[in-house]
């Protein structure tokens, strides 16, 4: 942990209720980490701090959501195509705009983008996409969240849609968001450090900071992995869509 951490004691704490309460969101649905560390973060720091601090815990849950090892071999091979959009579009976007370009008007947008999703994901019909066409689908999907990743910090909108449409089995789809987010959030770390093309926030203050956040991050992971053991199917639906509404809201107003 940076010294400079250590002498803001209020910062600090903050910091640790958000992660904490971010963890036990992504221990439920799987999904959030990132969406409520930035939303709430970017409340007493700039967006671009809050981006580098989230970057291990978001790595680190995002692993464990891949669990068990074992069956991840096929999720990877249906799935390459759009991890393979998710760096292109996220490394290509932080070199376009920079990172985390804050265009004008990207965070309403895409606040009305996760709202009107899980307004459809709970009254709207499941949608499932044809085999055939699953490949360059993938790949638009992963390109088109990747370029949101590199504006906003968020990589849920367009990836749960295209995932959610794969009708995977709720474990198979944890872990295919665990490995969609596991990539965003390694693209985006590059485009963070400069790699990308860019001058970036992430240097080791930033890092140690990150570090620091990794353990109320994985402590609320847990106690939400526990909550998510006794929801049913429908009940885990409705608290994935619920989330993505009440996130989508509090971008489109704040």
């Amino acid at each position: 942990m940076n010294a400079d951490l250590l002498a803001q004691p209020g910062l600090l704490l903050g910091a640790v209720l958000v992660f904490a309460l971010a963890g036990v969101v992504k221990g439920v649905v799987g999904l959030g980490l990132p969406t409520v560390s930035m939303a709430l973060l970017a409340l007493f720091m700039p967006t671009g701090q809050a981006a580098a601090w989230l970057l291990l815990p978001s790595l680190v849950t995002n692993v464990l959501q891949m669990r068990p090892a074992a069956s991840l071999g096929p999720v990877l091979r249906q799935l390459w195509p759009m991890q393979l959009g998710v760096v292109v579009g996220t490394l290509g976007g932080v070199w376009w705009w920079g990172p985390l370009g804050q265009a004008a008007g990207a965070r309403t947008l895409l606040g009305a983008a996760l709202a009107l999703y899980a307004l459809w994901g709970l009254w709207g019909r499941a949608v499932a996409l044809p085999q055939d066409h699953q490949g360059w689908m993938g790949a638009v999907a992963g390109l088109v969240t990747g370029g949101i990743t590199a504006l906003t910090g968020v990589f849920v909108v367009p990836a749960v849609a295209y995932l959610q449409a794969l009708q995977l089995p709720r474990q198979a789809l944890m872990q295919a968001m665990g490995l969609s987010f596991t990539v965003s959030t390694l693209a985006l770390g590059l485009g963070l450090s400069g790699l990308a093309g860019s001058s970036g926030p992430l240097d080791g203050a930033a890092l140690g900071a990150s570090a620091a956040m990794l353990l109320p991050a994985l402590l609320g992971m847990a106690v939400g992995e526990r909550l998510r053991s006794r929801l049913s199917a429908t009940a885990f639906k409705r608290v994935l869509m619920g989330s993505l509404l009440a996130l989508g809201a509090y971008m489109l107003f704040n």
